[in-house]
């Protein structure tokens, strides 16, 4: 593993380099300090030691993630690294048997980042998951400002399809934004961090824990009612094709959502207007997708989702709405 123990720097790098490396080092070992060996595997009986610790890539309240490579077979996931002291009482241990869960359930869809394997230490948790190199919708946005409908009709299927894969399952997001959707290296989405996921939810059940992303949360959670998660299904088409900005301040954008209405682009077609207006619908009653028994075939059937092929898309054929990837995404290694 790259440990800082067995760091070495070539004569030949110069000051920067060497100082850069030596402090991804430093990051690295602060995440996995004082590991002396794997007590207990789950699924694939692996360990630290199978895998080459390459680089730090995330940090949470919570958890850390590194980039890793499972040295039997040279393929690069994304370790989540949770320390159990930070998981102290009956809620985190309920979130983080959540999102393992949840991982688990994802591995069997296509638009869902999916669990490779996990594994304990006395003091860390280990959860080694897909990584997806294309990067989130949030970066592609920063550098495109704003996408053509086409691809937002295409993302928001695979989205819609991985939601309703969810909610089947007896699963809600509660956390649909640009940053929490990566796209892989065919211009595929998926969804990733599940940790405001409930579970249990049957049709028609809803919720009322306040949480959530504040650019995203529905009416009704600020209200203080019990709530779906259909709106947020709505927000992220809606940034991708109108380069809708942040609002200056939590309070005034609390305000936006209660009390405004939405104002659509007159450069929207028809079709685009109509579907954001149905998911943006400040009444849950009335969005498009929360009737319980028909709200994800109302969204399939809805003028802008006429064109595309749901099928194919389920089955990962349909993929003529991406990029060309040389020239306008950016891949991570």
């Amino acid at each position: 593993p790259l440990l800082p123990h067995n760091c070495t720097v070539d004569k030949t790098e110069d000051a920067d380099t060497a100082v850069s490396h030596i402090k991804k080092m430093s990051d690295i070992k602060a995440v996995v300090d004082g590991i002396d060996g794997i007590k207990l595997s789950q699924g694939l009986a692996l360990g630290l030691s199978d895998f080459d610790l390459i680089r730090v890539i995330g940090r949470g309240s919570y958890a850390k993630v590194l980039l890793v490579r499972l040295k039997k077979n040279e393929q690069v996931y994304a370790m989540k690294v949770v320390k159990k002291e930070l998981v102290h009482d009956d809620e985190d241990i309920d979130w983080v048997q959540t999102e393992k869960h949840v991982f688990e359930q994802a591995s069997t869809n296509p638009f869902l980042v999916g669990l490779h394997s996990c594994f304990q230490t006395e003091s860390r948790l280990f959860l080694v998951i897909e990584y997806v190199n294309g990067g989130d919708l949030m970066f592609h946005m920063q550098r495109q400002r704003k996408l053509p409908e086409e691809h937002a009709r295409f993302y928001a299927a695979e989205m819609c399809i991985a939601l309703n894969f969810l909610h089947e399952k007896g699963i809600i997001y509660r956390d649909l934004k640009l940053d929490n959707v990566l796209l892989d290296h065919e211009g595929h989405i998926k969804l990733t961090d599940y940790g405001m996921c409930k579970e249990g939810i049957r049709p028609g059940d809803t919720t009322s824990t306040f949480c959530g992303t504040p650019n995203y949360i529905a009416p009704e959670i600020l209200e203080g009612e019990d709530y779906g998660e259909r709106m947020m299904a709505g927000r992220s088409p809606f940034d991708i094709i109108t380069d809708n900005p942040d609002m200056n301040t939590e309070e005034y954008l609390f305000q936006v959502i209660l009390e405004k209405p939405i104002r659509i682009p007159r450069s929207l077609s028809v079709k685009a207007a109509s579907v954001l207006k149905g998911f943006l619908n400040k009444d849950p009653k009335e969005r498009l997708g929360c009737q319980v028994q028909t709200g994800y075939t109302d969204i399939k059937s809805h003028t802008f989702f006429r064109s595309i092929d749901w099928d194919q898309v389920r089955a990962g054929r349909l993929n003529n709405y991406t990029y060309n990837h040389t020239s306008t995404i950016f891949f991570f290694i």
